[in-house]
Order: structure tokens, then sequence, then C-alpha cells
């Protein structure tokens, strides 16, 4: 158990936000996997204040587990006078976090995401006139910097630190990377340790030895599990037991993927409609064989062959008369290879730490 302000976080792993999938009903979906807080996707502040039919879906859910809004915008009056309607409408809403790493061309155009982080003063004022506005919890997703000639990730975190925020979730990547390469947990080795506040590790996330390897080299109080899990909701468990216990759980069967996959269909069709859910399941359903070998003919059917529930569940059923009782192997999955696995990357501090 741990705090982010007044908030208890009940086990280490935290659902990152993913815009088109951490909607309220894969949020419910995933929790009982064993996520101590969840994120929802990224939230226009401009969006709220206009009160776009679109941005005000963001704000409908309901919850009996912690959940932050992620919020995203370029000028802090924005972003706190967002952050006050949004909790005005919606009592579920136990923090805001404020995205300040998102490295997506059309956010970085209006000066929001990862943008912020060439201002760490501006970053600090965003998160301080947030907390005035809303006496909540607030939180903040950084990178570590532009590019690596730009890695300015302290700064701001020191910033963010003044301005009393409650909890700082680093990915470790730049921006200029995207969401390709490896992320570099060996810059940020030991980081958690020079911090005032709970550090939330991204990136990567695929397999239960990604965590455990990220959590070593941070020292974090928490993993943010956000693509790694689509697909592979039992990673969470694996993730949420090792850190309790100590025991790496075995992988689930395809019959196992198979009826998570049926449960979150039943509740994107309930929560979006048959029309938008089957067509978010296209690109969802797939990825819960990822991890069988004799499973590729089956990933394409899926893919394509997914119009209507009974469609998707025909070949699902298919699947799991065929192949049910293999089991996923994680080592199908992207590994993150990143360099803090490496013994040598553990014998010196970084100069910021020294």
């Amino acid at each position: 158990m741990w705090k982010i302000g007044d908030v208890n976080i009940d086990g280490p792993v935290v659902l990152g936000p993913m815009s088109g999938y951490t909607s309220s009903s894969y949020r419910d979906f995933m929790k009982p996997f064993g996520v101590g807080l969840s994120v929802t996707e990224m939230t226009s502040a401009v969006g709220i204040l206009n009160s776009g039919s679109r941005t005000d879906e963001y704000l409908e859910f309901d919850r009996n587990y912690p959940t932050a809004l992620q919020l995203f915008g370029h000028a802090a009056e924005d972003i706190a006078g967002a952050a006050r309607i949004a909790i005005d409408r919606n009592s579920n809403i136990d923090m805001i976090d404020v995205n300040m790493g998102c490295p997506v061309h059309k956010i970085q155009r209006s000066g929001a995401g990862c943008v912020l982080m060439k201002d760490p003063v501006l970053c600090g004022k965003i998160v301080k006139d947030t907390k005035k506005a809303t006496g909540l919890p607030v939180t903040a997703k950084i990178r570590l910097g532009n590019d690596r000639n730009h890695m300015n990730f302290m700064e701001v975190i020191r910033e963010l630190e003044a301005a009393e925020v409650d909890a700082v979730t680093i990915h470790a990547r730049t921006k200029d990377q995207g969401y390709s390469g490896y992320p570099d947990y060996a810059i940020i080795q030991g980081l958690q340790d020079s911090l005032s506040v709970p550090l939330i590790v991204s990136g990567n996330i695929y397999t239960l030895d990604d965590a455990i390897a990220a959590m070593a080299s941070t020292n974090a109080t928490g993993v943010m599990v956000a693509r790694g899990g689509v697909g592979d909701p039992f990673l969470v468990t694996q993730i949420d037991e090792y850190f309790r216990s100590g025991r790496k759980l075995e992988s689930p069967t395809v019959s196992q993927q198979i009826e998570w996959c049926k449960q979150l269909t039943d509740m994107l069709i309930q929560e979006k409609g048959a029309d938008a859910a089957i067509r978010k399941l296209r690109s969802i359903a797939p990825k819960f064989v990822s991890g069988c070998h004799r499973c590729r003919e089956y990933r394409l059917r899926l893919a394509t062959g997914t119009v209507s529930r009974e469609s998707l569940f025909a070949i699902l059923d298919e699947i799991d008369s065929k192949m049910g009782s293999d089991r996923i192997n994680s080592d199908g999955r992207p590994s993150q290879r990143f360099r803090a696995m490496d013994s040598t990357f553990f014998m010196q501090p970084p100069e910021w730490m020294v």
C-alpha cells in the first residue's frame, strides 16, 4: 500500500492512459487483475472548457477504485480551469494527472505534451495552479527530454517538486524517440531515491521481467502498464503478485485468454454500442492470442473477419477448440532489452545523483 497525496494505492501497477483504449469499460475490465491506480484517456483541457461532446464522454464514469483524470493543454489557466469543471461534474475523480510527455505531433502542435518540458517553470506553475483549483492530488507524466542532447527531466522534476506535485511518472524515452527503440532505464537508475514523492516508471512493460528490471533499476514505487497489457491483462496480475509475494505466476492458457476477450467484448459493447466496439476489437482481439505460436492465421482472421459479436465469438471458439490448452508464451511479446539489464550500469551512480 502506498499513497499519492491522500489516496491509498493498493499495489504497484498503474494502468496507463491510451487514447482510444482506456475508456471506462476497459478500466473496469482491467481493475480486477490487480490495477492499483487507473488513468483515463488523455483529455483536452480546452475541450472541457468548451464542453465538447467527445470530451464530455471522458468525464462520464463511475468507479469504486482510484482513478486519475489525465489532462493535456498548453496553458496553466486552461488545465486548472478544466480540472475544476471536471471534478464539479464527476466526484469519482480522485486526482488530476497532467500530460507533459506526449510525443504525438498533433499534441505538440498545440503546445501541449512534451513541449511543456521546454519550460520547466511552466510545468511547476501548472501543477501549483491545478492543486489550488481542485484541492486534489496532482501528478505529472514526463519523458527524459526532447532528444538525447536535451534530457532535462531532472530540471523539470525539481520544479514539479517545488510546486508540491504528488507523484511523477517518467517514460524512459525522449520525445524524438516517440514509441520506437528501447527506453533507457539506466539514465534514471536509482531516481526514486532522490525524489520526495512516489516515482512511477513507464515504457515497454510487456513482461513480468520487464517490470522487475525497470523497478530494480530505478527503485520506483509504481510501474505503468499500457500497451503491454492490451490483450494480456494477466500481466498485471503477474506483476502485482510478484511484488506482493515474490511468486512468478505461470502464463494463462489460450482458453483463459479467450474467456477474457469475450468478457471485454461484452463490456465494450455495453459502453460503446456494437459497431464502435467491434471496430475497436479488430485491433484488440488478435492481441489476446499473440503469444500463441499456432495462432498466426487466427490473428489475421480476428483482425479482418470480425464484423459482429457473433463472428468474433465464432473465431474465438474455433481457436479454443484447437489450441485452448496451450499456454501463452510471453517470450513471443516484445522485450525491453534496456541497458539497465547490464549489471555494469549499476556500478556507478549517474552524475546528477552525486
